[in-house]
């Protein structure tokens, strides 16, 4: 049975420098296949609470030349799982039962992307949302410490109900004065 536990912290600045300092190193390793890297999810929220692994989407040329990288990506410590149920999507876990890095390759264009970047930075301009959501997971952790699958299914109805507000926040004036 996987014992990985689920851990909620409060916000640590040193997510930035982690996303960052991992940049450099896909960088390295994708080069010029790599367009841009985006820190998503809630270590991308200055103030959410969040499970410590920093979620990134590097955005790719082309999806299809990703897996020729898996070697390399092993060698640095990530497990290459393929679309893990996502067509379109590479996806690239670092840390084992310790995860520290989930990285979600998507091709340029891929609305995904913008689905992610919504929902960041819906909860980046709304803190009060954004500690709602952080004190909802930390409560979730708590009841559910060792059953990760309870955790996600707990959160998803909210995430999910945030995720539509992003996207009538996003479609307003107010998000267009944001960008």
């Amino acid at each position: 049975m996987n014992m990985r536990r689920v851990v909620v912290e409060e916000y640590v600045e040193d997510w930035k420098k982690k996303f960052e300092d991992e940049v450099i190193l896909l960088q390295k390793i994708f080069g010029l296949e790599i367009q841009i890297i985006h820190h998503i999810g809630s270590t991308s929220v200055d103030g959410l609470s969040a499970k410590p692994i920093i979620d990134m989407i590097p955005v790719v040329r082309d999806i299809t030349k990703i897996d020729a990288f898996n070697d390399t990506m092993i060698a640095n410590g990530y497990e290459p799982k393929g679309g893990n149920g996502l067509p379109g999507r590479r996806y690239f876990q670092k840390g084992g039962d310790n995860r520290t890095h989930h990285v979600h390759m998507y091709e340029m264009g891929n609305p995904e992307i913008e689905r992610h970047l919504e929902f960041r930075n819906f909860l980046r301009k709304h803190p009060v949302i954004a500690k709602k959501y952080g004190d909802f997971k930390k409560v979730l952790a708590k009841q559910f410490p060792y059953d990760m699958a309870a955790y996600i299914n707990g959160k998803e109805e909210l995430a999910k109900e945030i995720e539509q507000q992003a996207i009538d926040w996003f479609n307003s004036i107010e998000a267009r004065e944001f960008h």
